[in-house]
């Protein structure tokens, strides 16, 4: 069931300015108070919580920090792979193995230039144990073919129930044909196991001409992604041209249209292939228009705010805001915009261990903000 809302709600307003200042807040649910707690990072792009609660950062240009206790930074982790930072592209996201605790490892995704331009990829590193840098290193996933625009690298990494590794990827911006390419991995969501083997009951393995990594196809350029905390399910947020931003749940081997179907148009104004439906192609559980161009995605599980459990967050770019999103089983039943008037471009969300919400402001002197 697809559901169009368009935003009519109040952007909460207050302003953060100097680290340690506070502001409690009043949302329609919740009462909040946000703090800044890690401050002086360049285009950070995602979080990840370590055991002890310090948490690993990211940094488009290159570098993986961890933010201390205290909300200082680390020098820059030793033994990350050399990234192509160049437009949209960069270190992307970081999240932890689920045996994190025996294994140490830690999977990152990032743009990495190979002859004829650049394309995402996946390496699984091992933390040392001073946690200071990384002393192993290995690419389990490379996205073929490569591109040369520098927009529209994805990229969300989710780990489902079984341990499996869900792997989102754009179209390159100049290859939205591509998405439509059963044979490719651009505009796809992927799976695969820790070492890059494939899952024995990914769909590409029974269907005749499709890659055995892929997972569903006809995305446009998927920078949200977390698994339902109920149903184990992949939940997606994905950017789309002049409107039609999408929330799906991709299921193995359904299409979700793009570039043949959009609720979006063109950036000069022209429509995008045959509509907004077609049979064999899926619909969204929810769209925006106008964009927001959402990014990074976290279900709410917490005590610490027990009226907006079962809430999806969604951060927003171009609209500078955090969106929770009401949801009735399967379907998007209202939005409630936060935010707005911190005029910053969320670029991730995270749940913490304490019950918080942690926020990634995309700047040049980016932040991290805490939602308590």
């Amino acid at each position: 069931m697809m559901v169009r809302f368009f935003a009519g709600l109040s952007f909460l307003c207050f302003s953060l300015q100097a680290q340690a200042q506070t502001r409690t807040i009043t949302t329609e649910l919740a009462s909040v108070t946000v703090e800044t707690v890690a401050k002086g990072l360049e285009n950070p792009w995602a979080l990840a919580f370590l055991p002890d609660s310090r948490m690993l950062v990211t940094e488009r240009p290159g570098r993986l920090r961890i933010i201390e206790k205290d909300g200082k930074l680390s020098a820059p982790l030793s033994g990350v792979p050399q990234v192509a930072a160049r437009g949209q592209g960069g270190l992307l996201d970081v999240v932890l193995d689920p045996a994190f605790a025996t294994n140490r490892h830690v999977y990152i995704s990032y743009a990495e230039a190979r002859p004829g331009g650049s394309a995402t990829s996946v390496a699984k590193l091992r933390l040392n144990t001073q946690a200071t840098g990384f002393d192993q290193q290995e690419v389990i996933f490379r996205q073929e073919p490569v591109g040369n625009a520098g927009q529209h690298f994805g990229s969300r990494l989710v780990f489902d129930r079984t341990g499996a590794l869900f792997i989102t990827l754009g179209d390159r911006g100049n290859m939205k044909d591509q998405a439509q390419n059963r044979s490719s991995t651009v505009g796809k969501v992927v799976r695969i196991n820790t070492d890059g083997s494939i899952p024995a009951d990914n769909p590409g393995l029974k269907r005749e001409g499709w890659l055995t990594s892929v997972w569903s196809i006809g995305h446009r350029n998927v920078q949200g992604a977390a698994l339902h905390p109920v149903t184990g399910k992949l939940w997606t947020a994905e950017h789309g041209a002049r409107g039609g931003d999408e929330i799906n749940i991709p299921q193995a081997g359904r299409n979700y249209g793009w570039p043949v179907i959009t609720y979006g148009r063109d950036y000069s104004g022209l429509s995008i292939g045959e509509g907004t439906s077609k049979a064999g192609m899926e619909q969204p559980v929810f769209y925006w228009d106008p964009s927001i161009a959402p990014s990074g995605m976290a279900f709410y599980t917490g005590d610490r705010f027990p009226k907006w459990k079962g809430s999806v967050f969604v951060g927003g770019l171009a609209g500078r805001l955090l969106a929770r999103l009401t949801l009735d089983g399967e379907k998007v039943v209202s939005e409630e915009r936060l935010f707005g008037d911190l005029n910053k471009r969320i670029r991730d969300v995270r749940q913490g261990p304490d019950g918080a919400l942690y926020l990634v402001v995309d700047a040049t002197d980016g932040e991290v903000l805490r939602i308590r």
